[in-house]
């Protein structure tokens, strides 16, 4: 069993930038694969970012692309998404989520690809 715990969440003005993060319990952080989603009011969860087991592929989707940073630190059981230059349209509640075991490089972008689910962490961007 993998529990996730979010954090950094807050309310940030547009153009602003916050960092939330996720740590995994467990010794086998280095198995997973992981992502961050976000689902807005009345929305479906939608993907956001993903990394692989490394760190060295990453995938995001076209509305972060050049906004948004995702990264791990493998030593900590820590994955964490850098959101700069937000727009209102990025509040959500985010969540990271787990895929166990897939090769070192896959980086998984499906809802139905992950196994295990943090509660998430609200992101609130003021016009």
């Amino acid at each position: 069993q993998v529990q996730l715990v979010e954090s950094g969440g807050g309310l940030v003005e547009a153009g602003g930038s916050l960092r939330i993060s996720c740590t995994a319990s467990g010794r086998a952080f280095r198995l997973y694969a992981m992502g961050w989603f976000r689902q807005a009011p009345g929305k479906e969860r939608e993907f956001v970012a993903a990394i692989s087991r490394s760190g060295g592929s990453t995938s995001y989707t076209d509305s972060v692309k050049g906004r948004f940073t995702i990264s791990r630190d493998n030593a900590k059981n820590t994955m964490s998404l850098q959101m700069n230059s937000l727009k209102p349209q990025d509040t959500a509640i985010y969540f990271c989520a787990v895929k166990f075991g897939p090769p070192a490089e896959v980086v998984e972008t499906s809802i139905q690809g992950y196994g295990y689910w943090g509660q998430g962490t609200q992101v609130t961007v003021s016009s």
